[in-house]
Formats: structure tokens, C-alpha cells, sequence
């Protein structure tokens, strides 16, 4: 019988939804064993060949933790909230929820079309109201409560009340970001409730400010940092300027010592671990107050080189400081004005990584230097930002490279502060050598002045040693419809009221307008009705970021149908945490920052068990595809000339455009002679109208207006394309369907070849010249169970030695490199098992039936479909995993080459437990040795055990 997956895998994906083979129940009876992947935002384009790849992975995982007698939790969701499903609404006028779910549903039917072992049954949907009921509840907690420094936790905000009621909050150490004076609880009981909200407000672990935000007009709404490239948005190409604009944010910065250190107990890879330490960003160090001259006026900065103070030479302001606008002298209004324009189209990132750009503007006062007592001018420029540390730095030009190159360019004084003499090729920056021109710190060692100017700061007033971190608490608002709506009212004194459980979801309200409404708000503020439900409330008219829905939707599996709370103690003290977390690593920062701070709030409140959420994380490489371009000449003023890449490596000095190819339109797409038709040029022109008549020109003809003039006796057209690997993506054109792949080789060579083409962790290029290997496989696998003719010729006979010595090896070697996500060489480890048994002409029941266990996790449809021809009735995800027994691999006997002075003269076959000295004793009385020795004297014999035996004769 023919292997016919076309018909084999659609039969068992039926089967295994039918009969809920991957439900999981909360079975405290097993050993738990959570594996998650990241789920994903249900795009427009659906899934291509590189989205499976960690998917993949995960459920061979999931599958072979269930095989070993796990209860294993593998379920799978949508990341349903975002920009793009807006945005798309904008363009057709269909409403974000309608396309969503027709995404969504797409999604689902080519995940299932993967053969998954997902529990469907407990399916999330961060737009479904029944979802973010619990990610609104969760918000009016962290509402709720501060963070108390001396628990070392989040603490109910009614406690701190009661501490302003009886002390006021001179003894509070919390993290804050309140600016007033210190009051006393009389000061306090006299405030009225407007003031005493907006102090509570500065303690709150949800709060508001206001901020300077990354606005876009275009797409009306706030974006981060890492949604913008060159000053534009990532998505679209709009301008994004700089705004001053009130936001909810979070108080990440509460939890940054936690996160730090906490790093350390989990099992993450050390590059993630890094890029989160440098997000966090922990430094020692002081801040100081620097004296306005001529004003009343103090600059406060943070500086991890107290020591370096004698050096400062000038101060400077971020441009969005507040006391730009105070300070700043008339004269130098218009020079400042015009910067601060300027700035306001720069984004953070273009700000901080183009180190050689040098921009700034002088603001026309002065600061006092606290230890010098001289006066240094104030500046203000890009590369210092509002949100990190005090907003403004003490420049100390010869000891930072930026505050150097700054001053080299605006002609600012450099001084010294440290000798570096003895040390040849020092740099700035270096902490070597002794203070100079530094007072009281000349000729100290570098750490001992740091230590003693912390000292000296404490005890003039005007400072004190400080912990701090580049991390910057969550701008959590978007000016967006589609989004989670705030659980928040506010009444005619702007009073917040966070809604109870009971008023829970505030459901998003229907809407047919998704444009931005004046002012930059969201849409939702058209919605008069709902903004203000009654006389004297208004609702916050802004949305969620999409991260907030997958901040804790990991919980949300364990219980997702649970009414009363976001997931029971039962559940959440069963499953505990994600043992296994399968993601991309442009998930290291925001998304894994924002599950680890949520899930250490719900852990103070003790609704999860555990501190952190992910005990193992694994990041995926990358299936890359390959970019086909042509080449068009950019310097013709005859209209458009595109030619080969042969030609244009020719014409060296033409400047040409590359020009990305649609790679449906190219022949041998993906190898070294990659080229467009005459058909290919066709349907290139249908697809970019704007170049219809241009000329296309090769080494075999030219080809125009629908013609092909030959050249070098060639009889077809051939425009050779450039192929560059990289991402595959819609805007290369170089997306591949697994669909199409599925259809012709079946989901188990798909799954089977995704892992063979290399480690999961490497990113590595799409390329189907290999996946006919894997077919050739899995047919041969097949082929096992069948004679000849095709008829089903499976044995009950014993296994002999070398098939049971097959199986172990593959065992072992399935066993201990799964266990280490190393699923590429599983996959070549049971190829060449298979190919072993084939000469052995193995049909063993015995052996086969392990063997089909030990691939269903990889190919669990052709495993399924054996397993039950096999005799089984239940499913094969039922089986226990094959055991390895090491006795199977252990040798009767060991053939040994016998060699009389070095040269081999015999083969002799010992027993592998034969002792050493037996050994020698029988080698020299074997017949075809006797003959070498006969008349000589044997002066010793050498056995190296398991290699050789060596008989010395003189």
C-alpha cells in the first residue's frame, strides 16, 4: 500500500478533534508540564513557512512530555488587539472586529492543518470581552496599590492612606514620582480630595502624567520607540514628532531591582538575559543639585562619576526639561525655539544611536558649580532625554565621548580631571589613574574619589549616593479604538474612580469612525454617549497597548472559562508557571518585561504561586527567504531600462536600482541562476503597471514592448535576477504558503523538514531542494510495515540482535537530544535508524511499534495511522515513550586484529568480558599465528582493550 499522507493525515487531524484527544483536564494526579508558545497577532497575510518553526518545535516537545507521562498544558490563543487591524479598518471601512476574526479563523485552520497538539478548548482571544474583563481588573489592582521599598513589594494603596492620616509621608519609602514638599498628617487631613488624589496619584502603581510621547498624526496615535525607524513610523512612513501629552503609564521602575536580580534564577539564554540587564540598565552613583545663577531655580542630575565634578564645564537640558522654557534668556528665544522644533521630529532611537551627530543649542543661562563655584552656560540637546535619570547631565568633556564631542564642537572648556600618564592608551571613560585639577580629590585613585565626593555631596546638602536605572516606567495609552477601553471614570473634578469587578468588562462600544478625533484623541472620545454615561462622569476615551492583553493571557489557559476570577487558586497552584516558552527574540524586551513585572504584582498579591513566569525560554531562529531582484538603470532619460544582474556587474559605473522581484514570477527561484522569463517579464509588468514599455535587456536578447530580439544564438529570454537571502516577508515578496507545501509533501514532511534544516535556535534559509530527502523518509518508513507487493507484513518474531541494537542507538540518541532541543539531529538520527533496519529487512513488531512512538511527536499522523493498523485502538499519544536499555548496545563479543611486531596478521573474535591476561594467552595459540611465531622468542604481548592485541617477537 502506497504512503498517501493526501489522504492519511486529514482522517487523524478529524479523528483527534472529534474525540478532544488534546483536551487537558487540571489532573493533580500527573506531573505537570506547561509548554507555550508565543501567540501570535492574527495578520491579514496568514501564516508563512517561517511563522511554524517554533511552533513545531514546541508541540514535538509538548508531545514527546505527554508520551513520557506529563499532563502537559499545550494550548494556543490570538494576540487579537493592535494597529494594524485599525489601520486596515481605515482603508476598507470594515470594522476591526469582522476582520479580526476572519484572520483569526484563517489562522486556526492552518495551525490545525500542522497537525498540533493544541487544546483548543482553551482558546484566548485578548479581544473578547470575557478575556479583558481580567486584564481591566488586573489594572484597577495595580491602581490600587504602591510599592512599599521597605516590604519589598505592592502594597494596598488603603495602607498608605493610613499612613498620611497618622504620620504624613516623611517616613514613606516608596517608589513615587512626587515633587512636593514633605507634608505631615495635619497638612494632609487638610487637603481636600483633589489634592490628596493627585499625591495618591504620584504613588500609584497605574498612574498619570504627563509625558512626551512618540505622536504620529497620520495614524493618530502614540508609538514606541521601537515602532519608529529614522524619525518615521515603522508602519506606513508617517512622520512621528515629539508631544506633551497626559497618559496612563505603569510603574515598572518599582519592580527594576526585582527584575534585575531575578534574572539569575531562570533558564533563558545568556544573550536574552543580557539585552534585558542593558534595558534595566543599573548604576551607582549620586545626584546633585546644581544652583541656577540669578535665579531659584535648581538643576538636579544623576552622574555615575560624582568624582568628575571638577570637570563640569557646562550643563545640559533635555530639550522637553521643564525649566527649558523658564530658563531660557530672550535672546536665545528664536535660536531655542528653532532647535526644539527640530527635535521634535527626531526619535529616541535616531536621538541615542547617532553618536557622531552633534546638535545643541545654548539657552543663555548659567548654572554654579557647587565645588568650583564658577559659572557654566546651560545647553540643551538631543542626546539627553527626559525620562532618564533627572532629564538634564553635568558635562564633563574629558571623561565621556559625547560630552567631548559636544564641547569640541561648540568651543566649551575641557578640563582634565584625571591623569592618565602611566597608562598608556587610555581613553576616556576609563576608571584608571589618579584625580588632577579635582580640589580636595588630587592625586586619589578613582574609586576611593567616587566613595569620598559621595560623601562630601551628603554632607553639604546637595545630594545623596543613589541607585539607577535606564529603565523608564510603561506608557500604557493609545490614542487607538481597538484596544482594551481603561476600567477608569473620572468626575467633574477629574477625580479617578477605577470600576469594580462588578462593572466589569467595560466592553469596547460599536463604532463605524476609526479616525483620530481632534486634539489627538482617541476615537472612542466621538462617542459622546458612552464617554459621559451620566451627568458629571466621563470614561477615559483612551485604549490599552496590544501588550497588555499578553502581559498575563499564560495564566488565562490554565482556567480560561473561570467567571469569578482571571484563573482559580486550584488552577494556578497546579500548573504553577511555563516550564517551556517557545518565541521570537524581538519579544525580549517589551512583551517579557511587561509579563515579568505583572506577574511579580499578581505574586505580591499572592494570586500566583511562583515569582517568575517563564522557567525556560527558547528563541527561534529565523526561516529566511530569498529576495529576487532586478536591476533598473536610475541615469536613462529614454525611458525605464531594467537589466540582468550580469549586465549590471558589467556596467560598473550606471548607477541602478534594485528592484525586489514577486517570487512566483521567477524561475529556479532560490538558486545560483535564478531568472525572469519572457513570461516572467509579463506577469512582472501586469504587477507594477508603472514600468509597462520599458526595455529589459540580458546576455540573451533584449526583450520589449512584448518582443525578443536574440542574441548569442540564444532561443529563449532570460533576465538572470540577483538572489540575496533575508526576511521573508510582503514587502520583499518573497512569502512562501506552507499550504502549497502541505499539499504536495504532506504536514509530517513539512513538520519533519523545518526541523532538519538546522538548529532551532540558527536562523537559516527556505530552501526545498532538501525536503525531498525527508519524503524519501518517511515513504521508506512506511515501507517498513509492507512487503513488496504493498500487503501489511508484520512479524511477531523475536527482534534479533542488530535490530534490537538499531533501535536502542535511535533511542538513545531521540532521547537525549530532544532533551536538549537539539530536534534537527533527532530527525537525522532516526533516518539513519530506519535505513539500518531496511538492510536488516527488519519487519518486527517489537521493534516497529518502538519506533513508531519514538516518531510520533515529529510525524504524529503517519505515527497514528501505523500505531492503530498495529492493532491499537487508542490514540498513540497514549504510549509511553521508548526507554533506552543500554544492554541492547553492549557487544557479546569484540573483534580484534592481531599483529606480530605492528603488523597485522589475524583477525580473532574474544568475548567482550574476556580478562586481559586470557586475551594474551589466546591470541598466541591461534592457528594463523602460530606460523609467525614458530622458532621465536615472544618477549611480550600488548592488549589495548576493545582496540588490538600486539605480540613482540625477537
Amino acid at each position: 500500500m502506497d504512503y498517501t499522507p493526501s489522504i492519511i493525515e486529514p482522517k487523524w487531524r478529524k479523528h483527534w478533534k472529534d474525540n478532544n484527544v488534546y483536551a487537558v483536564t487540571n489532573n493533580a494526579d500527573k506531573p505537570k508540564y506547561y509548554v507555550l508558545d508565543m501567540f501570535p497577532y492574527p495578520s491579514g497575510a496568514g501564516l508563512h513557512v517561517g511563522h511554524p518553526l517554533g511552533y513545531i518545535a514546541s508541540d514535538i516537545f509538548a508531545r514527546y512530555k505527554r508520551l513520557s507521562g506529563f499532563n502537559v498544558l499545550h494550548p494556543m490563543g490570538f494576540d487579537a488587539f493592535g494597529l494594524p487591524a485599525e489601520q486596515y479598518a481605515l482603508q476598507t471601512g470594515i470594522h476591526p472586529a469582522v476582520s479580526t476574526n476572519q484572520n483569526i479563523e484563517r489562522y486556526r485552520e492552518q495551525l490545525s492543518n500542522l497537525g498540533f497538539s493544541f487544546d483548543w478548548s482553551r482558546e484566548v482571544k485578548t479581544c473578547d470581552p470575557k478575556y479583558y474583563k481580567w486584564t481591566q481588573w488586573i489594572f484597577t489592582q495595580l491602581f490600587e496599590h504602591y510599592y512599599d521599598y521597605d516590604a519589598d513589594k505592592a502594597v494596598s494603596i488603603t495602607e498608605l492612606k493610613a499612613r498620611f492620616l497618622l504620620e504624613g509621608n516623611a517616613n514613606v519609602n516608596a517608589a513615587n514620582s512626587y515633587e512636593g514638599d514633605v507634608f505631615t498628617a495635619d497638612q494632609w487631613n487638610a487637603m481636600s480630595e483633589k489634592e490628596q488624589a493627585a499625591i495618591l496619584m504620584e504613588y500609584r502603581l497605574a498612574y498619570r502624567k504627563i509625558g512626551y510621547v512618540n505622536w504620529c498624526e497620520e495614524l493618530g496615535t502614540v508609538l514606541a520607540n521601537d515602532q519608529i525607524k529614522d524619525g518615521v513610523s515603522e508602519r506606513g512612513g508617517y512622520p512621528v514628532i515629539k508631544k506633551a501629552m497626559t497618559q496612563w503609564y505603569l510603574r515598572t521602575t518599582a519592580y527594576a531591582e526585582r527584575l534585575l536580580n531575578d534574572l539569575d534564577t531562570i533558564d533563558w539564554t545568556d544573550a536574552l538575559k543580557t539585552i534585558q540587564r542593558n534595558w534595566i540598565g543599573r548604576s551607582e552613583g549620586a545626584t546633585v543639585f546644581f544652583d541656577v545663577a540669578d535665579s531659584q531655580e535648581k538643576i538636579e542630575v544623576f552622574t555615575t562619576r560624582p568624582d568628575t565634578i571638577f570637570g563640569a564645564t557646562y550643563m545640559v537640558l533635555a530639550p522637553e526639561h521643564a525649566l527649558v522654557e523658564q530658563l531660557t534668556t530672550a535672546d536665545q528665544r528664536t535660536a531655542v525655539d528653532e532647535y526644539l522644533e527640530y527635535v521634535q521630529s527626531r526619535s529616541e532611537l535616531d536621538r541615542t544611536s547617532e553618536v557622531k551627530k552633534v546638535t545643541g543649542c545654548f539657552i543663555g543661562a548659567y548654572a554654579i558649580n557647587p565645588f568650583t563655584e564658577t559659572k557654566i552656560p546651560i545647553w540643551i540637546g538631543e542626546y539627553v532625554l527626559a525620562d532618564y535619570g533627572t532629564g538634564a547631565i553635568m558635562a564633563v568633556p574629558s571623561d565621556d565621548d559625547r560630552d567631548f564631542a559636544f564641547a569640541t564642537k561648540f568651543g566649551i572648556e575641557i578640563i582634565d580631571v584625571i591623569d592618565k600618564s602611566d597608562y598608556p592608551g587610555a581613553t576616556r571613560h576609563d576608571k584608571l589613574g589618579k584625580m588632577i585639577n579635582s580640589g580636595f580629590l588630587n592625586g586619589m585613585e578613582v574609586p576611593d574619589a567616587i566613595t569620598l565626593m559621595c560623601q562630601k555631596i551628603e554632607e553639604r546638602g546637595i545630594g545623596k549616593a543613589r541607585v539607577n536605572y535606564k529603565l523608564r516606567d510603561a506608557n500604557f495609552s493609545r490614542q487607538r479604538y481597538w484596544g482594551e477601553p481603561f476600567p477608569v471614570e473620572y468626575n467633574e473634578d477629574g477625580i479617578v474612580r477605577v470600576l469594580t469587578k462588578e462593572e466589569l468588562p467595560l466592553e469596547l462600544p460599536p463604532s463605524d469612525d476609526f479616525k483620530p478625533a481632534k486634539g489627538g484623541q482617541s476615537p472612542l472620545a466621538r462617542l459622546t454617549d458612552w464617554v459621559n454615561p451620566k451627568e458629571g462622569i466621563t470614561r477615559e476615551t483612551d485604549t490599552m497597548p496590544a501588550v497588555a492583553g499578553s502581559s498575563w493571557y499564560f495564566l488565562r489557559y490554565m482556567d480560561p472559562h473561570n467567571d469569578e476570577t482571571f484563573a482559580s487558586p486550584e488552577a494556578v497552584n497546579y500548573w504553577q508557571d511555563v516550564d517551556l516558552y517557545v518565541g521570537g527574540s524581538e519579544h525580549a524586551v517589551a512583551h517579557l518585561l511587561y509579563a515579568r513585572f505583572w506577574h511579580k504584582f499578581l505574586y505580591d498579591k499572592g494570586l500566583v504561586p511562583t515569582n517568575e513566569p517563564f522557567k525556560k525560554l527558547i528563541n527561534q531562529g529565523m526561516i529566511q527567504g530569498v529576495i529576487e531582484f532586478i536591476f533598473l538603470d536610475k541615469n536613462t532619460d529614454n525611458g525605464y531600462r531594467f537589466v540582468s544582474e550580469e549586465i549590471a556587474k558589467q556596467e560598473e559605473n550606471t548607477n541602478f536600482a534594485k528592484i525586489p522581484v514577486h517570487i512566483d514570477f521567477v524561475s529556479d527561484y532560490g538558486l545560483e541562476n535564478s531568472y525572469l522569463s519572457t513570461e516572467g517579464v509579463e506577469q512582472f509588468l501586469n504587477w507594477r503597471a508603472e514600468y509597462k514599455g520599458a526595455r529589459f535587456e540580458s546576455s540573451s536578447g533584449v526583450y520589449y514592448n512584448s518582443e525578443f530580439t536574440p542574441a548569442n544564438g540564444a532561443t529563449e529570454f532570460r533576465l538572470t535576477t540577483e538572489s540575496e537571502v533575508g526576511k521573508m516577508s510582503k514587502s520583499k515578496f518573497n512569502v512562501i504558503n506552507p499550504d502549497g507545501v502541505i499539499e504536495q509533501y504532506g504536514t509530517d514532511c513539512f513538520r519533519m523538514y523545518e526541523m532538519f534544516l538546522g538548529p532551532i535556535e540558527q536562523s537559516k534559509p527556505w530552501d526545498t531542494k532538501g525536503i525531498e530527502g525527508v519524503s524519501k523518509f518517511l515513504r521508506k518508513f512506511w515501507s517498513l510495515f509492507f512487503d513488496k507487493k504493498g500487503n501489511w507484513s508484520v512479524s511477531d518474531a523475536q527482534p534479533t540482535k542488530a535490530e534490537l541494537k538499531i533501535l536502542h542507538t535511535a533511542i538513545k540518541k531521540v532521547r537525549d537530544d530532544i532533551e536538549r532541543f537539539s530536534f534537527n539531529t533527532c530527525v537525522s538520527g532516526m533516518m539513519v535508524a530506519v535505513n539500518h533496519l531496511k538492510k536488516e529487512k527488519c519487519n518486527k513488531r517489537a521493534i516497529l511499534e518502538e519506533l513508531v512512538i519514538l516518531a510520533a511527536p515529529f510525524a504524529p499522523h503517519i505515527a497514528e495511522e501505523l500505531w492503530h493498523r498495529l492493532g491499537h485502538d487508542t490514540t498513540v499519544n497514549d504510549a509511553t515513550f521508548p526507554a533506552f536499555n543500554e544492554k541492547y548496545l553492549k557487544e557479546d563479543s569484540i573483534t580484534y586484529p592481531i599483529s606480530i611486531n605492528g603488523k597485522k596478521r589475524a583477525l580473532a573474535e574474544f568475548p567482550s568480558d574476556m580478562a586481559k591476561s586470557d586475551i594474551e594467552k589466546a591470541a598466541v595459540e591461534l592457528e594463523d599465528i602460530k606460523k609467525w611465531i614458530e622458532g621465536k622468542t615472544i618477549r611480550k604481548v600488548i592488549v589495548v582493550p576493545k582496540r588490538m592485541v600486539n605480540i613482540v617477537v625477537g
